[in-house]
């Protein structure tokens, strides 16, 4: 059970951290919440998108990730409703930033629960996601090494545990950084319209993939 060579290791290992380095919606997400709320947002948006993975790793799993996959009904209807969800975000930030200053709006109005469920959905919703998974994973399933469901849970977790070594490091730079700017207002009102924004530029971008 769960017996490979070191080879195989070295090879998923290698694509597990190129993975998680490469910046992407997830990692915009976590890094523009982190500077406009600072380490506990960012943490907040972190866990999130952990969780978001998580479950995809399981549907994966389940063979759940095949249907969107060979279905353009159910990608394209996953494909909008995250496309519009991200939108809004964006809009809620852009308004936020005409507000009383970004650390307030962010302790008062977004508290650490809803980021994080706003990190679940914008995994979840992300169609290309659980493409991505789908691609992926299988191609490190061994004849032998045990059930292929298992396996794939296994090396699905690992890269989220890869997660774990890369991303937290930017998320306790980016609250430092937010912590300098906390008491510059005119900053603030920037930052808030930079994340909204960006969240409206990666709704556009997910509408705009193909299946």
């Amino acid at each position: 059970m769960f017996e490979y060579s070191l080879a195989h290791w070295l090879a998923f290992l290698s694509a597990a951290v190129l993975l998680n380095l490469s910046p992407g919606p997830d990692i915009a997400f976590i890094l523009g919440h982190t500077m406009r709320g600072g380490k506990p947002a960012g943490f907040s948006a972190l866990f999130g998108v952990w969780s978001g993975a998580c479950l995809h790793v399981l549907m994966a799993a389940l063979g759940l990730s095949a249907v969107l996959a060979a279905s353009a009904v159910a990608f394209s209807a996953v494909k909008w409703v995250g496309a519009a969800y991200l939108v809004w975000l964006g809009i809620q930030a852009l308004r936020a930033g005409g507000g009383d200053g970004l650390m307030k709006a962010a302790r008062e109005q977004m508290p650490v629960g809803k980021i994080y469920r706003q990190g679940v959905l914008v995994s979840l919703l992300n169609p290309k996601v659980a493409i991505f998974f789908l691609a992926f994973l299988p191609q490190f399933v061994v004849e032998g090494a045990g059930p292929a469901w298992a396996q794939l849970m296994l090396h699905g977790g690992l890269i989220i545990g890869v997660a774990a070594f890369i991303e937290p490091p930017l998320v306790l730079l980016g609250g430092r950084l937010a912590d300098i700017l906390k008491n510059n207002r005119k900053i603030e009102r920037w930052l808030d319209r930079g994340l909204g924004a960006l969240f409206v530029a990666l709704g556009v971008r997910l509408a705009l993939i193909s299946h």
